[in-house]
């Protein structure tokens, strides 16, 4: 179980943020954490994504989350964080973790994709490379792959930690069966899964038919991603949908009808959240922190002042027995 921690430095950005343990690591990482899924690719603004950046830290945000594949295009997310890093935040490297993954299509050919020994070890490689890195701090396989040997997986996250080039591993997006068989095997082989990354939100919560229970049990760590449901569980949608979010913008990961379909919802959660005196996506976010076993939400963010309203969630994550069965209803 996640245990809270408040720094009690004189630094204050540290002053700002809860920090929880990762599970039964030595690992404490922040209540929020950034992803840098999406706004730092090739083609989205450079002193933005250094102002979002500059804004976390400056939070006490001091986890960082990446993927080979994080752009457009693929690779361009950790070229843009590496040129930042080597820029703004050299001198803190040792106050930040870093994380990246590999798991999905990357390289064209067959040793681009999925799980095996000869695309996670390349795909590391290439990750260093682009952000200018001798380590990450974690290094995770982003989603199951049922052809490839789940031994040969875990093998390879085993050796990443012993060749020096992460201090952690972590899986994302496995199920609770395939999660313990993935755990059994990394402990054998002495290097205990640190964190499982799950998508999780009040319109998904699949985690909890057995994988919080099993990550307790095992002392492994939880970051969830999409707390808001790609931006659904926000006040964006409800009276329209604006020019430039995702839905209109993108399309690739939420669309017009999924938010139409969830609009009575959304808009019965909003009255909840108002309740509470908190925005949607506040209250988003402290649902899911309101549970010890979490250890951090990732946040996205293409603005500085989402960022800070993110923030405002930490100071209330206590929810009374009525509050969460509406929203659970």
């Amino acid at each position: 179980m996640s245990k809270k921690f408040k720094y009690e430095a004189d630094a204050s950005r540290y002053n700002k943020m809860n920090y929880r343990r990762t599970g039964n690591s030595g690992l404490l990482l922040p209540e929020l954490s950034l992803g840098l899924w999406h706004n730092f690719g090739r083609n989205d603004d450079f002193q933005n994504a250094r102002n979002l950046l500059k804004c976390a830290f400056d939070n006490g945000i001091t986890h960082f989350d990446l993927a080979n594949n994080y752009g457009p295009p693929y690779g361009s997310a950790e070229t843009t964080f590496g040129k930042i890093l080597k820029k703004d935040f050299k001198k803190y490297r040792d106050e930040l973790i870093i994380s990246s993954k590999a798991g999905y299509d990357m390289w064209d050919g067959p040793y681009g994709d999925f799980g095996s020994k000869k695309y996670l070890t390349a795909s590391l490689d290439q990750s260093l490379k682009r952000m200018e890195l001798d380590y990450v701090d974690i290094f995770y396989h982003h989603r199951p792959d049922y052809d490839t040997p789940l031994e040969e997986t875990m093998g390879t996250l085993d050796l990443m930690v012993r060749q020096g080039k992460a201090l952690y591993v972590g899986i994302s997006n496995y199920q609770p069966e395939r999660a313990a068989e993935a755990f059994k095997i990394l402990k054998k082989l002495g290097t205990p899964c640190l964190i499982h990354q799950p998508r999780y939100n009040m319109f998904d919560r699949w985690v909890e038919d057995g994988l919080l229970d099993l990550i307790e049990k095992e002392g492994v760590g939880a970051i969830a991603f999409s707390p808001l449901a790609q931006g659904m569980l926000t006040d964006k949608y409800l009276n329209g949908f604006p020019e430039d979010s995702r839905a209109i913008k993108d399309g690739r990961y939420l669309k017009k009808d999924q938010i139409e379909q969830q609009l009575s919802k959304i808009k019965q959660l909003n009255e909840i959240a108002q309740n509470r005196n908190q925005s949607l996506a506040q209250m988003a976010i402290s649902w899911i922190l309101k549970d010890d076993r979490i250890t951090s939400v990732l946040i996205g963010a293409s603005k500085t002042e989402q960022i800070l309203d993110s923030l405002k969630a930490i100071k209330n994550t206590t929810f009374s027995k009525e509050e969460i069965e509406k929203i659970s209803e």
